[in-house]
Protein backbone atom coordinates (compact mmCIF):
# COMPACT_ATOMS: atom_id res chain seq x y z
CA UNK A 1 0.00 0.00 0.00
CA UNK A 2 3.09 2.21 0.84
CA UNK A 3 4.43 1.79 -2.75
CA UNK A 4 0.79 2.14 -4.66
CA UNK A 5 0.79 5.79 -2.68
CA UNK A 6 3.94 6.73 -3.20
CA UNK A 7 3.27 5.69 -7.67
CA UNK A 8 0.24 7.70 -6.98
CA UNK A 9 1.53 10.31 -5.92
CA UNK A 10 4.11 10.20 -8.36
CA UNK A 11 2.06 9.98 -11.15
CA UNK A 12 -0.26 13.03 -10.38
CA UNK A 13 2.80 15.62 -9.91
CA UNK A 14 4.26 14.37 -13.05
CA UNK A 15 3.85 16.68 -16.06
CA UNK A 16 1.14 15.23 -18.49
CA UNK A 17 2.00 15.35 -22.23
CA UNK A 18 -1.86 16.39 -22.68
CA UNK A 19 -2.90 19.52 -20.49
CA UNK A 20 -6.40 18.59 -20.89
CA UNK A 21 -5.70 15.24 -18.82
CA UNK A 22 -4.68 18.12 -16.13
CA UNK A 23 -7.89 20.27 -16.44
CA UNK A 24 -10.29 17.58 -16.51
CA UNK A 25 -8.77 16.47 -13.38
CA UNK A 26 -9.31 20.02 -11.60
CA UNK A 27 -12.79 20.39 -12.97
CA UNK A 28 -13.63 16.94 -11.62
CA UNK A 29 -12.46 18.32 -7.79
CA UNK A 30 -13.94 21.29 -8.44
CA UNK A 31 -17.36 19.96 -9.24
CA UNK A 32 -17.08 17.76 -6.35
CA UNK A 33 -16.74 20.80 -4.23
CA UNK A 34 -19.39 22.44 -5.31
CA UNK A 35 -21.71 19.84 -5.24
CA UNK A 36 -20.51 19.18 -1.66
CA UNK A 37 -21.02 22.97 -0.84
CA UNK A 38 -24.19 23.26 -1.82
CA UNK A 39 -25.71 20.34 -0.03
CA UNK A 40 -24.42 21.63 2.83
CA UNK A 41 -25.99 24.76 2.44
CA UNK A 42 -29.42 23.03 1.02
CA UNK A 43 -29.84 20.81 4.12
CA UNK A 44 -28.89 23.20 6.36
CA UNK A 45 -31.37 25.96 5.62
CA UNK A 46 -34.09 22.76 5.19
CA UNK A 47 -32.91 21.87 8.76
CA UNK A 48 -33.22 25.37 9.91
CA UNK A 49 -36.80 25.69 8.31
CA UNK A 50 -38.02 22.08 10.14
CA UNK A 51 -36.21 23.49 13.47
CA UNK A 52 -38.41 27.11 13.27
CA UNK A 53 -41.72 25.09 12.05
CA UNK A 54 -41.63 22.66 15.46
CA UNK A 55 -39.86 25.54 18.15
CA UNK A 56 -42.01 28.42 16.40
CA UNK A 57 -44.54 27.92 14.21
CA UNK A 58 -45.97 24.58 16.48
CA UNK A 59 -45.36 26.83 19.75
CA UNK A 60 -48.14 28.91 19.23
CA UNK A 61 -50.52 27.17 16.91
CA UNK A 62 -53.22 24.69 18.90
CA UNK A 63 -51.16 20.75 18.79
CA UNK A 64 -54.79 19.92 18.99
CA UNK A 65 -57.95 21.33 19.45
CA UNK A 66 -61.60 20.07 21.08
CA UNK A 67 -64.76 22.97 19.42
CA UNK A 68 -68.24 22.38 19.46
CA UNK A 69 -69.87 23.27 17.06
CA UNK A 70 -73.66 23.81 18.40
CA UNK A 71 -74.25 23.36 22.49
CA UNK A 72 -71.03 24.76 24.46
CA UNK A 73 -68.66 22.58 26.77
CA UNK A 74 -69.80 22.70 30.09
CA UNK A 75 -67.34 22.69 33.13
CA UNK A 76 -64.25 23.51 31.42
CA UNK A 77 -62.19 23.67 34.06
CA UNK A 78 -62.49 20.24 35.19
CA UNK A 79 -61.97 18.58 31.86
CA UNK A 80 -58.73 20.37 31.06
CA UNK A 81 -57.71 18.89 34.79
CA UNK A 82 -58.51 15.66 33.41
CA UNK A 83 -56.56 16.32 30.21
CA UNK A 84 -53.75 17.56 31.90
CA UNK A 85 -53.64 14.21 33.64
CA UNK A 86 -52.74 12.36 30.84
CA UNK A 87 -48.89 12.00 30.42
CA UNK A 88 -48.93 13.03 26.87
CA UNK A 89 -50.44 15.91 27.98
CA UNK A 90 -48.14 19.43 28.97
CA UNK A 91 -50.99 21.81 29.62
CA UNK A 92 -54.90 22.37 28.64
CA UNK A 93 -56.27 25.77 27.96
CA UNK A 94 -60.24 26.96 27.03
CA UNK A 95 -60.61 28.82 23.85
CA UNK A 96 -63.34 31.17 22.14
CA UNK A 97 -63.22 31.46 18.41
CA UNK A 98 -64.76 34.02 16.51
CA UNK A 99 -65.14 35.15 12.88
CA UNK A 100 -65.34 38.95 12.82
CA UNK A 101 -63.47 42.13 11.72
CA UNK A 102 -61.28 44.51 12.94
CA UNK A 103 -62.16 48.35 12.46
CA UNK A 104 -60.22 51.55 13.71
CA UNK A 105 -60.88 55.17 11.81
CA UNK A 106 -63.11 53.61 9.00
CA UNK A 107 -60.27 50.55 8.10
CA UNK A 108 -61.43 47.32 8.25
CA UNK A 109 -59.48 44.03 8.29
CA UNK A 110 -60.83 40.21 8.41
CA UNK A 111 -59.48 38.99 11.96
CA UNK A 112 -60.09 35.70 13.88
CA UNK A 113 -61.46 36.60 16.86
CA UNK A 114 -59.82 34.25 20.45
CA UNK A 115 -60.99 34.20 23.60
CA UNK A 116 -58.46 32.84 25.87
CA UNK A 117 -57.50 32.56 30.02
CA UNK A 118 -54.60 34.52 29.68
CA UNK A 119 -53.02 32.35 32.39
CA UNK A 120 -53.86 29.31 30.94
CA UNK A 121 -52.93 29.96 27.25
CA UNK A 122 -49.53 31.29 28.23
CA UNK A 123 -48.60 27.19 29.31
CA UNK A 124 -50.07 26.24 26.35
CA UNK A 125 -48.40 28.63 23.74
CA UNK A 126 -45.09 30.80 23.31
CA UNK A 127 -47.27 33.76 21.90
CA UNK A 128 -45.80 35.67 24.89
CA UNK A 129 -42.15 35.72 23.52
CA UNK A 130 -43.66 37.49 20.20
CA UNK A 131 -45.21 40.28 22.02
CA UNK A 132 -43.33 42.90 23.35
CA UNK A 133 -43.81 45.69 26.43
CA UNK A 134 -47.31 43.86 27.62
CA UNK A 135 -47.62 40.71 29.82
CA UNK A 136 -50.41 38.82 28.43
CA UNK A 137 -51.66 37.04 31.35
CA UNK A 138 -52.86 40.66 32.83
CA UNK A 139 -55.18 40.72 29.43
CA UNK A 140 -58.55 42.09 30.88
CA UNK A 141 -62.09 42.39 29.42
CA UNK A 142 -61.65 45.65 27.76
CA UNK A 143 -58.33 44.86 26.32
CA UNK A 144 -57.32 43.43 22.83
CA UNK A 145 -53.82 42.02 21.08
CA UNK A 146 -53.63 41.90 18.01
CA UNK A 147 -51.36 40.36 14.96
CA UNK A 148 -48.74 42.90 13.02
CA UNK A 149 -50.16 42.77 9.92
CA UNK A 150 -53.23 43.64 11.22
CA UNK A 151 -52.34 46.87 12.93
CA UNK A 152 -50.29 47.67 9.98
CA UNK A 153 -53.29 47.28 7.65
CA UNK A 154 -55.95 49.69 9.90
CA UNK A 155 -53.05 51.57 10.97
CA UNK A 156 -53.42 51.06 14.67
CA UNK A 157 -50.68 51.43 17.58
CA UNK A 158 -50.59 50.32 21.07
CA UNK A 159 -53.35 52.27 23.10
CA UNK A 160 -55.63 52.65 20.61
CA UNK A 161 -59.47 51.70 20.98
CA UNK A 162 -60.69 49.02 18.34
CA UNK A 163 -63.92 48.24 17.43
CA UNK A 164 -64.64 44.97 16.85
CA UNK A 165 -68.08 43.60 14.65
CA UNK A 166 -68.67 40.39 15.82
CA UNK A 167 -71.66 39.11 13.70
CA UNK A 168 -74.57 37.82 15.19
CA UNK A 169 -77.56 35.12 13.78
CA UNK A 170 -80.96 35.13 14.83
CA UNK A 171 -82.20 32.51 16.97
CA UNK A 172 -84.14 30.00 15.33
CA UNK A 173 -83.26 31.49 11.85
CA UNK A 174 -80.62 31.80 10.10
CA UNK A 175 -80.43 35.34 8.72
CA UNK A 176 -77.61 37.88 10.08
CA UNK A 177 -78.42 40.40 12.73
CA UNK A 178 -76.54 43.49 12.90
CA UNK A 179 -72.86 42.72 13.66
CA UNK A 180 -72.57 43.54 17.50
CA UNK A 181 -69.99 45.85 18.01
CA UNK A 182 -67.12 45.84 20.98
CA UNK A 183 -64.42 48.31 21.55
CA UNK A 184 -61.47 47.08 22.89
CA UNK A 185 -57.95 48.94 23.88
CA UNK A 186 -54.80 47.86 21.75
CA UNK A 187 -52.06 46.68 24.49
CA UNK A 188 -50.18 44.57 22.48
CA UNK A 189 -49.37 43.93 18.86
CA UNK A 190 -47.62 40.29 18.13
CA UNK A 191 -44.92 40.22 15.89
CA UNK A 192 -44.00 36.51 14.99
CA UNK A 193 -44.74 36.72 11.32
CA UNK A 194 -46.87 34.57 8.84
CA UNK A 195 -50.21 33.73 9.42
CA UNK A 196 -50.65 34.37 13.22
CA UNK A 197 -49.92 38.11 12.26
CA UNK A 198 -52.20 38.15 9.65
CA UNK A 199 -55.90 37.06 11.36
CA UNK A 200 -55.19 36.70 15.07
CA UNK A 201 -57.09 38.99 17.37
CA UNK A 202 -56.55 37.66 21.40
CA UNK A 203 -59.50 38.72 23.87
CA UNK A 204 -59.96 37.79 27.56
CA UNK A 205 -62.14 34.52 27.66
CA UNK A 206 -65.57 36.50 29.79
CA UNK A 207 -65.10 38.78 27.31
CA UNK A 208 -66.30 36.18 24.22
CA UNK A 209 -68.54 34.16 26.62
CA UNK A 210 -70.43 38.11 27.43
CA UNK A 211 -70.58 38.41 23.32
CA UNK A 212 -71.96 34.61 23.04
CA UNK A 213 -74.23 34.73 26.47
CA UNK A 214 -72.36 31.93 27.57
CA UNK A 215 -71.55 30.92 31.49
CA UNK A 216 -68.16 31.67 32.87
CA UNK A 217 -68.04 27.76 32.98
CA UNK A 218 -68.70 27.24 29.33
CA UNK A 219 -66.52 27.21 26.42
CA UNK A 220 -66.60 26.67 22.53
CA UNK A 221 -63.25 24.38 22.79
CA UNK A 222 -60.30 23.29 24.44
CA UNK A 223 -56.77 23.43 23.59
CA UNK A 224 -54.18 21.21 24.29
CA UNK A 225 -49.90 21.09 24.13
CA UNK A 226 -47.76 17.37 24.02
CA UNK A 227 -45.23 16.76 24.45
CA UNK A 228 -44.52 15.12 21.32
CA UNK A 229 -45.97 17.44 18.21
CA UNK A 230 -45.55 14.36 15.86
CA UNK A 231 -48.04 12.16 18.13
CA UNK A 232 -51.02 14.77 18.34
CA UNK A 233 -52.65 13.30 15.38
CA UNK A 234 -52.86 10.09 17.00
CA UNK A 235 -53.16 11.62 20.25
CA UNK A 236 -56.18 13.91 19.16
CA UNK A 237 -58.73 11.08 18.84
CA UNK A 238 -57.10 8.67 21.97
CA UNK A 239 -57.32 11.72 24.41
CA UNK A 240 -61.13 13.17 22.73
CA UNK A 241 -62.42 9.79 23.76
CA UNK A 242 -62.23 11.14 27.66
CA UNK A 243 -65.15 14.18 26.01
CA UNK A 244 -68.94 13.49 26.79
CA UNK A 245 -69.56 16.87 24.14
CA UNK A 246 -70.01 16.38 20.41
CA UNK A 247 -66.75 18.34 19.31
CA UNK A 248 -64.83 18.43 16.68
CA UNK A 249 -61.42 17.31 16.74
CA UNK A 250 -58.34 18.20 15.11
CA UNK A 251 -54.57 18.40 15.10
CA UNK A 252 -51.92 20.75 13.75
CA UNK A 253 -51.75 18.30 10.98
CA UNK A 254 -55.00 19.53 9.75
CA UNK A 255 -54.00 23.46 9.10
CA UNK A 256 -49.93 22.90 8.60
CA UNK A 257 -49.23 19.51 7.69
CA UNK A 258 -48.69 20.42 4.04
CA UNK A 259 -45.54 22.65 5.21
CA UNK A 260 -44.09 19.84 6.84
CA UNK A 261 -44.29 17.82 4.10
CA UNK A 262 -43.26 20.16 2.00
CA UNK A 263 -39.97 20.44 3.86
CA UNK A 264 -39.64 16.57 3.88
CA UNK A 265 -40.28 16.32 -0.04
CA UNK A 266 -37.57 19.54 -0.55
CA UNK A 267 -34.92 17.79 1.37
CA UNK A 268 -35.44 14.40 -1.02
CA UNK A 269 -35.31 16.39 -3.71
CA UNK A 270 -32.17 18.12 -2.25
CA UNK A 271 -30.66 15.09 -2.23
CA UNK A 272 -31.22 13.29 -5.67
CA UNK A 273 -30.44 16.51 -7.61
CA UNK A 274 -27.28 17.39 -5.78
CA UNK A 275 -25.75 13.78 -5.16
CA UNK A 276 -26.52 13.50 -9.12
CA UNK A 277 -24.19 16.58 -9.79
CA UNK A 278 -21.61 15.44 -6.85
CA UNK A 279 -22.05 11.93 -8.58
CA UNK A 280 -21.51 13.25 -12.30
CA UNK A 281 -18.33 15.23 -11.38
CA UNK A 282 -16.90 11.88 -9.27
CA UNK A 283 -17.62 9.83 -12.51
CA UNK A 284 -15.71 12.69 -14.49
CA UNK A 285 -12.71 11.34 -13.08
CA UNK A 286 -12.91 8.10 -14.88
CA UNK A 287 -12.29 9.82 -18.00
CA UNK A 288 -9.59 11.93 -16.22
CA UNK A 289 -7.80 8.30 -15.18
CA UNK A 290 -8.79 6.80 -18.28
CA UNK A 291 -6.80 9.46 -19.87
CA UNK A 292 -3.76 9.05 -17.89
CA UNK A 293 -3.57 5.36 -17.98
CA UNK A 294 -3.40 5.44 -21.96
CA UNK A 295 -0.72 8.48 -20.89
CA UNK A 296 1.40 6.30 -18.53
CA UNK A 297 1.09 2.42 -20.91
CA UNK A 298 4.78 2.26 -21.05
CA UNK A 299 5.09 3.40 -17.19
CA UNK A 300 2.34 0.78 -16.64
CA UNK A 301 4.24 -2.14 -18.73
CA UNK A 302 8.00 -1.24 -17.12
CA UNK A 303 6.63 -1.60 -13.30
CA UNK A 304 4.74 -5.14 -14.36
CA UNK A 305 8.09 -5.88 -15.58
CA UNK A 306 10.15 -5.32 -12.43
CA UNK A 307 7.59 -7.45 -10.62
CA UNK A 308 4.75 -4.70 -9.66
CA UNK A 309 1.26 -6.92 -9.20
CA UNK A 310 -1.48 -6.12 -10.42
CA UNK A 311 -3.23 -5.00 -7.10
CA UNK A 312 -0.54 -2.54 -6.78
CA UNK A 313 -1.42 -1.07 -9.89
CA UNK A 314 -5.27 -0.77 -8.97
CA UNK A 315 -4.48 0.24 -5.75
CA UNK A 316 -2.20 3.24 -7.69
CA UNK A 317 -4.55 4.54 -9.81
CA UNK A 318 -7.63 3.93 -7.64
CA UNK A 319 -5.24 6.40 -4.72
CA UNK A 320 -5.05 8.79 -7.44
CA UNK A 321 -8.72 9.32 -8.51
CA UNK A 322 -9.47 8.86 -4.42
CA UNK A 323 -6.77 11.97 -4.22
CA UNK A 324 -8.56 14.28 -6.84
CA UNK A 325 -12.01 13.52 -4.75
CA UNK A 326 -10.28 14.11 -1.70
CA UNK A 327 -9.56 17.70 -2.86
CA UNK A 328 -12.91 18.56 -3.37
CA UNK A 329 -14.39 17.11 -0.88
CA UNK A 330 -12.16 19.15 1.63
CA UNK A 331 -12.49 22.60 0.78
CA UNK A 332 -16.38 22.11 -0.01
CA UNK A 333 -16.68 20.87 3.31
CA UNK A 334 -14.83 23.68 4.46
CA UNK A 335 -17.10 26.58 2.32
CA UNK A 336 -20.42 24.62 2.89
CA UNK A 337 -20.17 24.71 6.47
CA UNK A 338 -18.63 28.19 7.03
CA UNK A 339 -21.35 29.43 4.47
CA UNK A 340 -24.24 27.81 6.51
CA UNK A 341 -22.99 28.58 9.47
CA UNK A 342 -22.98 32.49 8.47
CA UNK A 343 -25.92 32.35 6.00
CA UNK A 344 -28.73 34.08 7.71
CA UNK A 345 -26.43 36.94 8.41
CA UNK A 346 -25.96 36.48 4.38
CA UNK A 347 -28.96 37.24 3.57
CA UNK A 348 -30.32 39.69 5.97
CA UNK A 349 -27.40 41.60 4.58
CA UNK A 350 -28.76 40.72 0.81
CA UNK A 351 -32.41 42.09 2.06
CA UNK A 352 -30.91 45.56 3.44
CA UNK A 353 -29.14 46.18 0.22
CA UNK A 354 -31.74 44.92 -1.98
CA UNK A 355 -34.18 46.96 0.05
CA UNK A 356 -36.48 43.94 0.16
CA UNK A 357 -37.17 40.48 1.91
CA UNK A 358 -38.55 37.94 -0.22
CA UNK A 359 -39.69 35.85 3.09
CA UNK A 360 -41.76 38.62 4.10
CA UNK A 361 -45.55 37.42 4.59
CA UNK A 362 -45.14 34.30 2.39
CA UNK A 363 -43.84 31.58 5.18
CA UNK A 364 -43.78 31.89 8.96
CA UNK A 365 -40.48 33.70 9.33
CA UNK A 366 -39.12 36.62 7.64
CA UNK A 367 -35.40 35.39 8.17
CA UNK A 368 -33.20 32.97 6.25
CA UNK A 369 -33.03 30.11 8.71
CA UNK A 370 -29.76 27.60 8.85
CA UNK A 371 -28.81 24.84 11.60
CA UNK A 372 -25.93 22.67 10.24
CA UNK A 373 -26.35 19.38 11.23
CA UNK A 374 -23.39 17.62 11.44
CA UNK A 375 -24.21 14.10 10.44
CA UNK A 376 -25.14 15.68 6.98
CA UNK A 377 -21.82 16.59 6.88
CA UNK A 378 -20.64 13.10 7.43
CA UNK A 379 -23.39 11.42 5.58
CA UNK A 380 -22.57 13.32 2.12
CA UNK A 381 -18.43 13.05 2.93
CA UNK A 382 -19.29 9.05 3.14
CA UNK A 383 -21.73 8.91 0.15
CA UNK A 384 -19.37 11.02 -2.38
CA UNK A 385 -16.28 8.43 -1.40
CA UNK A 386 -18.21 5.65 -2.19
CA UNK A 387 -18.98 7.31 -5.57
CA UNK A 388 -15.30 7.93 -6.04
CA UNK A 389 -13.87 4.31 -5.31
CA UNK A 390 -16.83 2.87 -7.91
CA UNK A 391 -15.96 6.08 -10.26
CA UNK A 392 -12.47 4.93 -10.51
CA UNK A 393 -12.66 0.97 -9.86
CA UNK A 394 -13.07 0.32 -13.88
CA UNK A 395 -9.98 2.46 -14.81
CA UNK A 396 -8.18 1.33 -12.52
CA UNK A 397 -8.64 -2.86 -13.87
CA UNK A 398 -8.45 -1.42 -16.90
CA UNK A 399 -4.74 -0.40 -16.03
CA UNK A 400 -3.89 -3.85 -14.30
CA UNK A 401 -4.94 -5.29 -17.87
CA UNK A 402 -1.74 -3.83 -19.47
CA UNK A 403 0.33 -6.56 -21.23
CA UNK A 404 3.62 -5.34 -21.20
CA UNK A 405 5.15 -7.49 -23.94
CA UNK A 406 2.48 -5.10 -26.49
CA UNK A 407 3.80 -1.95 -24.91
CA UNK A 408 7.27 -2.20 -24.73
CA UNK A 409 7.29 -4.47 -27.92
CA UNK A 410 6.16 -1.11 -30.05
Amino acid sequence: MKFSLFLSRRFRHAKHENGFIGFIGKASSMGIGLGISVLIIALSVINGFEYQMVNRLLNVVPHIEYEAPNTPINNWKSKVKRFESHNSVVAAAPFIALNGMAQYKGKLKAVEVRGIDPKLEVRVSGVQEYIKNFDLTSLNKNQVVLGNQIAQEIGAKRGDIITLLIPQINSGSSSLKAAKKVKLKLMGIIKMGGPVDRITALVNLAKTQDILGFDTNETKGLRLKVDDVFAAKSLAMTLGEQLDDYVYVSSWFRKHSNLYQDIQMVRTIVYLVVLLIIAVASFNIVSTLVMEVKEKESDIAILKTMGAKDSTIISTFMLQGLGQSLIGIIFGSIAGVLLALNIPDIFNWYSEFSGKNVLTGIYFVEFLPSRLDYRDVLITVCITLVMTVLATAYPAWQASRIDPAKILGQ
